[in-house]
């Protein structure tokens, strides 16, 4: 998949920010493919979190001059010569396309699963799970009717809650375009989407929600959430 990472400016005034844990780890290359599309989907949006990521990529480039680098044996140097010397086939330039609603990476994802296909979740709520080779997350988008609450739940695990389209708010505060609500095991709510239009999110989890209702926890085999 492409990495390049559209840049939404204008118009989008993100309020709530990335971890320094997650960019630092973005920085060093060590995040898994589900949380980096998280990631880098929000920095498409961030001018913020960009500048903070260049400071740490900024220190890690320091600290890896500093690290001391054993000298190439004689016959690395003269096979690393025969390799600069032979030409190489390049690498055709990857078509990136834009889309007013899906920023670079997720376009990608989205594209490569055949487009937006949403599958119902119940109370006019749905979503569609994103395909990656990534065991560790699941990665998917959902779409929430103007002015309803999703189901209070809880979190076995981290989740990054990216807004794409409208706004939510929950009992932590009011997430517009852009933002980002980071939660974990220690946060119950029941995030609803604000009047007046849909609201449609990237969410990465590492388990299932943990539902409060007896009857959500019945049906969560089958809806997949």
């Amino acid at each position: 998949m492409p990495e390049a990472t559209q840049h939404i400016e204008g118009r989008v005034m993100v309020s709530h920010h990335l971890g320094d844990e997650l960019l630092m780890s973005h920085a060093a290359g060590t995040l898994s493919e589900g949380w980096n599309i998280g990631v880098s989907t929000h920095l498409s949006f961030c001018p913020s979190c960009r500048a903070r990521l260049r400071e740490f990529e900024t220190i890690g480039g320091y600290f890896l001059e500093c690290e001391q680098v054993e000298p190439a044996g004689a016959d690395r140097w003269e096979d690393m010569k025969r390799r600069m010397a032979s030409p190489a086939a390049a690498d055709p330039e990857p078509q990136i396309r834009w889309d007013p609603l899906l920023p670079q990476p997720l376009l990608s994802y989205v594209d490569a699963a055949g487009g937006l296909k949403w599958r119902s979740l119940g109370s006019g709520a749905s979503q569609m799970k994103i395909p990656t080779s990534d065991p560790s997350t699941i990665v998917r988008l959902l779409k929430i009717p103007a002015g309803k609450p999703v189901p209070e739940h809880g979190h076995r695990g981290r989740e990054l809650t990216l807004v794409l389209a409208g706004s939510f708010g929950d009992s932590v505060a009011v997430f517009k375009r852009g933002d980002v609500e980071l939660a974990d095991d220690e946060l119950t709510h029941q995030p609803a989407a604000t009047p007046g239009e849909d609201c449609i999110c990237l969410a990465i989890t590492e388990a299932p929600l943990r539902f409060t209702s007896r009857m959500l926890r019945f049906i969560q085999p089958f809806i997949g959430i």
